[in-house]
């Protein structure tokens, strides 16, 4: 969602590290809970309901927090942030959520999702190139090598643990729209509190996720009795802990630890996912996927390591660290 830059204000090292990890692992598990909450749940339907719920929780948090202008922005801004949540929840979430629906064969696994939207820090490196700036050369490097892994995840190898294509290429369709809208929300007219921003990024997106999913037919023959407790808790998990806890551990990480730190979430958050799904779901992991895995968070890595000192508060979603890139 939206942050702005931040200096980071001294904290307990043990306070910083506990946020790491809630942002580590509860956003690297996002993926797997995606995959468990479509098993019994319209797709795009499922996404609109959790991010309508999450964002519905925090603007009651900041209304009985802040008093009655906690959400007060004016037009400009309100459409700005509109814009990028449909940018970032609708074409970037949505889009991976369709992704991981669907039979064996046809669904691309959770860990491999994961893999794929880590490419978001070097679209934004792209992005940024064709509107002038110049990145490093490194950083262009970097760029080279994580699309080169990309390449090696999603080249067809005709054997039983082939990453779907056309899945794959929806992942990185919805990576591209994701950093799109991380790319404009430093660029537009924002709500200058990240968490006012992120309320209306949520109506947005799950506004348009609702248009999406009745005009696929989502809802025609659908019944609440034929969702699985499984999946019903993958989705509370996906509201309670991915949209709202890591969130919140995610801003307060920009305030008070160095965004160097807080950028390694990028190349973590997919390794904590490809684990997950072969520990709980079984999902196979091929000597492609560690191949091709590695190969994308070293070019990640690369990146964000090599953006640090010149932009501070950007990331893949984020110059190459500023928006969470979840989920």
């Amino acid at each position: 969602m939206s942050s702005s830059p931040a200096s980071a204000t001294p904290a307990r090292p043990g306070l910083i590290w506990t946020a790491l990890l809630l942002v580590y692992v509860l956003w690297g598990s996002t993926y797997l809970g995606i995959r468990i909450a479509v098993e019994s749940m319209p797709p795009l339907a499922s996404a609109a309901l959790r991010f309508a719920a999450a964002g519905l929780v925090l603007a009651v948090v900041l209304r009985v927090r802040r008093g009655p202008g906690a959400l007060r922005v004016d037009r400009r801004q309100l459409a700005s942030a509109a814009l990028v949540g449909v940018l970032l929840l609708a074409g970037g979430n949505g889009l991976v959520v369709l992704a991981e629906a669907g039979p064996p064969g046809v669904a691309v696994p959770s860990g491999i999702a994961a893999l794929l939207v880590a490419t978001v820090p070097l679209l934004v490196v792209l992005l940024r190139t064709a509107t002038g700036d110049r990145p490093r050369g490194w950083t262009f490097a970097g760029v080279t090598l994580g699309f080169l892994g990309l390449v090696l995840l999603v080249l067809p190898t005709g054997g039983t643990g082939a990453v779907p294509l056309a899945g794959a290429l929806t992942v990185v369709a919805g990576a591209t729209a994701w950093s799109v809208g991380s790319f404009l929300s430093n660029r537009l007219a924002m709500p200058g509190d990240p968490f006012v921003a992120t309320v209306y990024e949520m109506f947005a997106g799950a506004a348009a996720l609702a248009v999406l999913a009745l005009a696929r037919g989502e809802l025609r023959d659908f019944s609440p009795g034929e969702v699985t407790g499984r999946s019903w808790a993958a989705l509370a998990y996906l509201m309670v802990a991915g949209s709202l806890v890591a969130f919140t551990a995610y801003v307060w990480l920009l305030h008070h630890a160095p965004i160097s730190l807080v950028a390694t979430y990028a190349y973590v958050n997919p390794a904590v996912a490809v684990g997950l799904g072969a520990l709980l779901v079984a999902e196979p992991i091929t000597a492609q996927v560690l191949l091709g895995g590695a190969v994308i968070v070293a070019g990640v890595a690369l990146v964000v390591s090599t953006e640090r000192p010149r932009r501070p508060a950007a990331e893949p979603t984020d110059g190459a660290a500023a928006e969470p890139a979840h989920r």
